[in-house]
């Protein structure tokens, strides 16, 4: 009845998958966990390998590393059942009827359901901070706010598809293995008119990167968006930060923007890593960073 998918990589995935494994056997409905390692080192193969060791679970190793989208893809193509339930292996399930919920709702499945994420309550280390800021205000949502953008809202850590529209509207692997998989996924998704259920039924993100990863990721992720441009893949309106730089470019206030990055971008630096990041400020080095890249822009 359900295939929970789960793709790995550089991560001990056995307490994640011992919960939904517990939790999947009460529920008494057929079922199957997948994970599919992207070509990890030996000292987490070594401890993830014990997955093969519960009823219905399977843990393979892949003989090379292929990318967030293809991984995905190829976990959607191998699952026996018509519900995949997708979760990202640096997640962990709060709740015992986190998978009857999930089943509470197949009824109102026309699509995707997405359960929604939360980060920890309690402040991490200094070097934590960024991504754990910008977790609790961007993407740990209500339901009711996740609902009013249904489809910008979706993150792909913990959703459930249908099998036969994810082989239709599968993860887009001629893209740059640089971030933003998701947000093009949910576009096509949005294109293909399908609708997205949001509930209550969130996982916590345990795999909090430091500041100064995070702040790395992010600009490659503004690199993305132009390569997305270039191929026509997304418009400008699509994207808040493609749709505020169209606008900055049209009353040519870009200029102003890029002249104010170069001057400030070592101070706005400091300020991301530090122990008080500000998170319009992230957004300012982002835009500051997509303006300045545009004409530089290589893939």
């Amino acid at each position: 009845m359900i295939s929970v998918l789960i793709p790995t990589y550089k991560y001990d995935t056995l307490e994640l998958v011992c919960s939904l494994h517990m939790q999947l056997l009460s529920c008494a409905i057929p079922f199957e966990v997948i994970c599919f390692d992207d070509g990890s080192p030996e000292e987490y193969t070594r401890v993830n390998k014990k997955i093969n060791t519960l009823s219905n679970c399977r843990y393979e190793v892949l003989e090379k590393n292929i990318g967030r989208s293809a991984i995905r893809n190829l976990l959607a193509e191998k699952a026996q059942y018509p519900q995949l339930l997708f979760l990202d292996a640096d997640t962990k399930v709060l709740a015992t009827t986190f998978i009857q919920k999930y089943l509470d709702h197949l009824h109102l499945n026309r699509g995707v359901i997405y359960g929604g994420i939360v980060y920890q309550k309690t402040a991490p280390n200094k070097d934590q901070l960024l991504r754990w800021k910008y977790g609790n205000k961007r993407e740990a949502l209500t339901v009711d706010q996740r609902s009013q953008d249904p489809h910008i809202t979706l993150l792909t850590l913990n959703f459930l598809i249908k099998k036969e529209l994810m082989l239709k509207v599968p993860f887009d692997e001629s893209i740059p293995n640089l971030r933003h998989e998701d947000t093009l996924f949910a576009l096509n998704l949005q294109q293909q008119n399908t609708p997205i259920l949001h509930i209550e039924n969130p996982v916590i993100h345990l795999g909090l990167e430091t500041s100064i990863s995070f702040l790395k990721k992010s600009l490659e992720s503004v690199e993305v968006l132009h390569f997305f441009q270039n191929k026509n893949l997304i418009r400008s309106k699509d994207i808040k930060l493609t749709r505020i730089a169209s606008k900055l470019e049209n009353m040519k206030l870009h200029y102003f923007i890029i002249l104010l990055y170069k001057m400030s971008k070592a101070f706005v630096k400091n300020n991301l890593t530090s122990a008080y990041p500000n998170l319009l400020l992230f957004d300012f080095y982002r835009l500051g960073y997509y303006f300045v890249s545009k004409k530089s822009f290589r893939l």
